[in-house]
């Protein structure tokens, strides 16, 4: 399964924490699946700790996703094409992006926010 990790799991997952649920792990730890972190995330982390909202290297980070052999998704055309046909079921411009993405790939994004489960079978709720 292509998964595309919410901010938050990745998160979660790197720190090994409690919080990530035991699907999740099971999902991202699967060695049949490929595991993508967007850059979209890379973006919501460092715009985040530049604010103080979030205590988190991003070199660390990068080292981490590489160590576990997370892929790099980068922004294209065709994800903002996505993005433009999306309904408004989440204000959040880091997650509509999220989703605009698996939906263009396509890939299920992996996350644990219940208001992204609005958009449908792209979103897969843990």
């Amino acid at each position: 399964m292509r998964l595309l990790l919410d901010t938050h799991i990745l998160l979660w997952w790197l720190a090994g924490s409690a919080a990530l649920p035991k699907q999740a792990s099971k999902l991202i730890a699967d060695p049949a699946g490929e595991i993508f972190v967007s850059v979209i995330s890379l973006w919501e982390i460092a715009i985040k700790s530049g604010k103080g909202k979030l205590e988190a290297d991003l070199d660390e980070i990068l080292t981490q996703m590489e160590k576990e052999g997370f892929r790099v998704l980068p922004v294209t055309v065709r994800h903002i094409q996505s993005l433009a046909q999306l309904d408004s079921h989440h204000d959040d411009p880091f997650d509509r992006m999220l989703v605009a993405q698996a939906n263009a790939e396509p890939m299920r994004l992996l996350t644990h926010d219940k208001t992204l489960g609005n958009y449908g079978e792209s979103v897969l709720l843990v």
